[in-house]
């Protein structure tokens, strides 16, 4: 069975101004639910990460001041949240989640993370609503166990997934690949193995093409026995950071593409789902949903 991360705790209240990008953690599973695409067998609480786990990506120094609260406030406000217990604790247990989808990942072909994709996290420091980067650490994880051997981080997140393409560029087991806004945030890039900066206004037929004439060929380069999929839905035309023009069907004929491919050669993948800004919470829990509905066509 198909097994999907999700915890209370991924929902966790934050000051006003800060709510809306967490309302979607509740309503995705939510929905599924009450659609019937899943049951709640398919769900699954993470716990905590453990230390020793998430230091084989991040400096101790910056974890100890993570875990006592003691980030400065210029550092709070480049990561875009006002420091607390919940908040450090809520990236520990999606930092998990996506560890134990892995895992699902191993033995089912398929998990996925309702939260997760925090990929703008380096390893002294947060950024972009990021505090800790759930899929290096996973991936590290993977690698430290000889559970993988070549890893293969697929990043469709509209903004470049600077902080993971940073931290693994030390570590040829993992391939970095992110399609991104070339003009969004980070203005400042950091360097992946393949990076695709698109232009704003790019639509639907544009991208996919791209990806249909990209993907495939880097999978048979790279030939990952493990995939890390990162599906941010703040590629929709909707979305008010994003700066693309894809509808809702575009995006989820992206999924489809990823989703198929991972199948069709028999790599096990986890997917988390990164961005979604749209003003209408309706379009961004639809996509996200989207995602959720293929991988259980596919995997369930």
């Amino acid at each position: 069975m198909l097994k999907i991360a999700h915890s209370s705790i991924y929902a966790h209240p934050l000051p006003e101004g800060h709510r809306f990008p967490m309302l979607k953690y509740e309503l995705i599973p939510e929905q599924l639910l009450y659609e019937g695409s899943i049951t709640e067998s398919h769900l699954f609480a993470p716990e905590k990460c453990a230390a020793q786990d998430i230091l084989l990506t991040h400096d101790e120094a910056y974890f100890q001041r993570l875990l006592a609260q003691q980030l400065t406030a210029s550092e709070q406000r480049v990561i875009g949240f006002p420091q607390s217990e919940q908040l450090t604790n809520r990236e520990l247990v999606i930092t998990q989640g996506t560890i134990d989808c892995a895992l699902f990942a191993l033995e089912h072909g398929c998990a996925l993370n309702v939260a997760g994709g925090t990929h703008h996290a380096f390893a002294d420091r947060g950024e972009g609503f990021c505090l800790l980067n759930d899929m290096a650490v996973a991936a590290n994880y993977m690698l430290h166990r000889n559970l993988a051997k070549k890893i293969l981080i697929i990043d469709l997140d509209v903004h470049q997934g600077n902080g993971t393409a940073k931290l693994m560029e030390n570590t040829a087991e993992v391939f970095t690949f992110s399609v991104h806004g070339k003009n969004n945030y980070p203005f400042r890039k950091e360097t992946s193995d393949l990076d695709i900066g698109l232009e704003d206004g790019a639509a639907g037929p544009e991208y996919l093409e791209m990806l249909e004439t990209t993907l495939p060929g880097l999978v048979d380069k790279v030939q990952p026995d493990f995939v890390f999929y990162l599906s941010g839905v703040d590629v929709l035309a909707t979305d008010k950071l994003g700066k693309f023009k894809l509808s809702l069907e575009d995006c989820k004929l992206r999924d489809k593409f990823v989703l198929d491919l991972v199948h069709k050669h028999k790599i096990p993948v986890t997917v988390a789902l990164g961005g979604g800004y749209s003003p209408d919470i309706k379009d961004i829990v639809e996509a996200h949903c989207n995602t959720f509905r293929l991988a259980l066509d596919l995997f369930d």
